[in-house]
């Protein structure tokens, strides 16, 4: 519990405290996305499969924070810093490095309790490594079609 509280905190003070590029309308849009997405994947591959879960098995409330205040502000966070206008080689660099990230704090989150909160089942982090960047592609497409919406 102590590192999914310590993460939250870290991760809600940089999305809330860095200069914002993106509108209020964009950040809600993100934040409500990123809790649908990750509920619904959830349902399958946690609560129907039990390919992976947060603190035990079963549906509890220790679950919460980690599916609502967790991912949402690194998605803000990921797309805030985002380099749009940059070069398509920089942007490659900026989405590996990501990737990497995204590799390492879930392998710190694998760790015992209390520093760790997330269990395999039988999902690997090899199958992470492979989805990561099509999740990270999507969130990035969706954020391009609210600009979209947000210029109609």
């Amino acid at each position: 519990m102590i590192g999914l509280i310590s993460a939250i905190i870290l991760f809600n003070t940089i999305a809330f405290l860095m200069d914002k590029k993106l509108s209020k309308n964009e950040i809600v849009h993100i934040w409500t996305f990123t809790i649908s997405f990750q509920l619904i994947v959830d349902l399958f591959i946690d609560v129907k499969y039990h390919g992976y879960w947060y603190f035990s098995k079963s549906i509890d409330w220790t679950s919460i924070p980690a599916l609502t205040v967790l991912i949402p502000p690194i998605n803000i966070i990921y797309l805030n810093w985002y380099p749009f206008r940059a070069s398509f080689m920089k942007q490659l660099f900026y989405f590996a490095g990501w990737l990497i990230f995204i590799i390492i704090y879930e392998a710190l989150a694998l760790l015992p309790e209390p520093w760790g909160y997330f269990h395999y089942g039988w999902w690997k982090l090899t199958y992470s490594a492979l989805i990561n960047p099509f999740l990270l592609l999507f969130l990035f497409f969706y954020y391009k079609w609210i600009r979209k919406i947000e210029k109609e």
